[in-house]
């Protein structure tokens, strides 16, 4: 521990959304304190969930001794200058320091005597808890960088975000469809021309490794003898979405199926919805869906839903629907499909990439009563 120690140091602010600058701040406040809240207050107009922005900082975080990230929403309006404003928003923070100490079981976490920040509107916050204020990188030297900045161009400041913030925004493109429809050949092609990481479907490596375990108690089953399980879906949509994670290597990823697709795959083979097969399935920034009109069927040994490729169309057409995600059904020859995907692609993307602003400070007024001093 370097310099004064602190017993418990608040780091607030938006991290709207994290960047290395966060990212310092935190770990300097970590190491000269013994615990840590990191509170993630948001505004309801910010387009990033709050929850997003607590489970990435906790990401990069797991493991930092006395470290703990919450988050909350704080929609009051935002005046510097205003002594009751201040109160409103100081009021949001003790809450949240009131959830630490009952976290920790002990009254006294709710006291700390430090709060780390890069901005000097810190000083009042620290003023206000009876704490330090320790101004860490305010002229954002060791780490050029700003929230502000991000957001306005997220994919040429890529590099300034960690691991886990950007495997959480990532543009993720989704190509679904029945059998037989040209997923794999669309989503391969359409991530070349992106120059972005292709994640191959799972499902048909799945099929096979099942396969292989049933020839473990009979040598001659085949496709059509295997029984399939809701946890097998569930297995499906899992790994399915630990390769996309893995595969993020810049702003855009292009996918064939995703954990979602596990649970129309699932109706198709169980007869039935299991919305339990992916519960929490990421909303990626576009769905490609693949038309079966036009599209010879492939029998490659794997097959075998010829006859149910009309209604898979409609099955992921009414569950794209009912997900209010944006979706795009490309048909015609693989060119016009590219085409139709590429366009689409371009709109989604910076869609995807398109921020609200967050509350603005209120400008000084001469004649506010309550102008802090």
């Amino acid at each position: 521990m370097t310099g004064p120690g602190f017993d418990h140091a608040l780091v607030l602010g938006k991290f709207y959304p994290p960047h290395v600058g966060h990212h310092h701040l935190i770990r300097t406040a970590a190491a000269r304190s013994r615990r840590t809240t990191v509170t993630v207050l948001a505004s309801s107009a910010e387009s990033i969930p709050v929850a997003d922005r607590v489970a990435w900082l906790r990401a990069e975080h797991a493991g930092t001794p006395g470290l703990v990230v919450l988050g909350d929403v704080d929609d009051h309006e935002m005046d510097f200058h205003s002594d009751r404003v201040w109160e409103l928003h100081m009021g949001v923070a003790r809450a949240v320091l009131a959830r630490r100490a009952i976290l920790d079981g002990d009254p006294a976490s709710a006291v700390v005597d430090a709060v780390f920040s890069s901005e000097h509107y810190g000083d009042e916050m620290a003023k206000r808890l009876g704490a330090r204020h320790v101004l860490v990188d305010a002229e954002r030297s060791a780490f050029p960088v700003s929230g502000t900045a991000v957001r306005a161009d997220p994919r040429g400041r890529w590099d300034r975000l960690a691991r886990a913030t950007q495997v959480g925004l990532c543009a993720r493109v989704v190509v679904v469809g029945a059998e037989s429809t040209g997923t794999t050949t669309l989503s391969r092609d359409l991530a070349g021309a992106l120059g972005a990481p292709w994640v191959a479907e799972y499902g048909r490596e799945h099929t096979e490794l099942k396969l292989a375990a049933a020839r473990a108690f009979d040598p001659g089953a085949a496709v059509g003898d295997l029984v399939w399980t809701v946890g097998d879906f569930q297995d499906v949509a899992r790994r399915q979405r630990e390769l996309a994670d893995a595969a993020v290597d810049g702003p855009v990823l292009v996918c064939d199926n995703d954990p979602w697709a596990a649970t129309a795959w699932g109706h198709r083979y169980l007869g039935a919805p299991h919305p339990d097969i992916a519960p929490d399935a990421h909303r990626p920034a576009l769905y490609l869906l693949t038309d079966h009109v036009g599209v010879p069927f492939e029998q490659d040994g794997w097959r075998d839903g010829e006859h149910l490729r009309e209604w898979m169309t409609g099955l992921f057409r009414a569950g794209l629907a009912r997900r209010g995600v944006p979706w795009r059904l490309v048909t015609g020859s693989p060119e016009e499909r590219l085409r139709q995907a590429l366009a689409a692609c371009e709109e989604a993307v910076a869609a995807h990439f398109r921020f609200t602003d967050p509350l603005a400070p209120a400008a000084p007024s001469d004649g506010d009563e309550d102008l802090v001093q």
